[in-house]
């Protein structure tokens, strides 16, 4: 098998560990960066080897908060999909408006391409990195089921985590190299079986329209404090018609350009109860989520939450 490099924070002094594991797990997985709940203890051990085509990290650190940004992502040489199998510890994932709290033999989808947290106590976490373009050929459409806590305790999930735990286990007393490449398409058979049996329901259908779903609603949040984002321009932006991205919403409860106008304001709505944003004007946050016009704005304000912008701050909105 493939050496199996390892690296930890012991033997760096206190003030550079946290730098130091931030260049290792980057170099190891994708961009991201490491909030450690106590910087000056934080310690950090990290294994890493490739079988096939899956490269396999085995993290584990101290307590901390992961961030995987939009900075991050254009820093970001190659997109891939990350598997996060828990090893042991519990850890909060999030991505894409979905959370999944993993315990030990749980597993969840992680894709590079969007922003993503993970927060967590003690944690050990094997994560398979995946070439988007390789899953693909394994899974239809990742898109739709990433962020989904999968149980690694029953039915094929539990099979796809038994295995990965178990032959990491045995990593070490694995000698045959050939074996490599047939282990890793193993482990990626086991993958799309394991999520083969999601119900429909839950992964909103695996399909090229949860695909372009996904990459709509990412490119709106991104965007949300441009005044001249409409769904044209969202369109234009991600080179498909106009036509086909109001098909898009067509099965939804609001058109396109009230998901806009909604998200805007919530995230409005957001800000003018947050404590950090108390001097700032009404007028500055509105025109910061892409409304120009303060008249408009108190109507739609008022419209969606019954009460005006300067009522909701003062806590009348309910």
């Amino acid at each position: 098998m493939p050496e199996l490099q390892t690296y930890s924070t012991s033997g760096i002094e206190p003030r550079r560990r946290v730098d130091y594991w931030n260049h290792l797990t980057c170099n190891a997985l994708t961009q991201l960066a490491a909030s450690p709940l106590n910087r000056r203890d934080f310690s950090g051990h990290l294994s890493r080897t490739e079988v096939g085509p899956v490269r396999l990290v085995d993290v584990e650190s101290d307590p901390a908060t992961v961030y995987h940004s939009r900075l991050h992502i254009a820093r970001s040489l190659e997109p891939v999909f990350l598997l996060c199998v828990q090893l042991s510890g519990e850890s909060q994932f999030r991505q894409n408006g979905r959370e999944a709290l993993l315990r030990a033999s749980d597993f969840t989808l992680c894709d590079s391409t969007l922003p993503y947290e993970m927060s967590f106590d003690h944690n050990r976490m094997l994560v398979l990195g995946i070439g988007q373009q390789t899953l693909r050929r394994y899974i239809a459409c990742p898109e739709a089921v990433i962020g989904l806590p999968m149980s690694g305790r029953a039915g094929l999930s539990g099979l796809l985590s038994s295995f990965v735990r178990n032959f990491w286990q045995q990593y070490s007393t694995i000698t045959d190299v050939s074996s490599s490449d047939r282990i890793g398409s193993v482990l990626l058979e086991l993958a799309a079986s394991a999520y083969a049996v999601v119900p429909r329901a839950q992964t909103e259908g695996s399909t090229l329209k949860t695909a372009w779903r996904v990459r709509i609603r990412d490119y709106i949040e991104t965007h949300l404090h441009d005044p001249d984002m409409t769904p044209q321009r969202v369109a234009d932006a991600l080179h498909m018609s106009a036509r086909y991205l109001h098909h898009l919403f067509s099965d939804t409860d609001e058109t396109a350009a009230r998901y806009i106008q909604r998200r805007r304001l919530d995230e409005c709505a957001r800000a003018m109860l947050a404590l950090s944003r108390r001097d700032r004007s009404l007028l500055d946050i509105a025109m910061s989520y892409g409304f120009n016009n303060a008249s408009h704005f108190g109507r739609v304000f008022r419209q969606r939450f019954g009460v005006s912008p300067s009522e909701y701050r003062r806590g009348k909105g309910g």
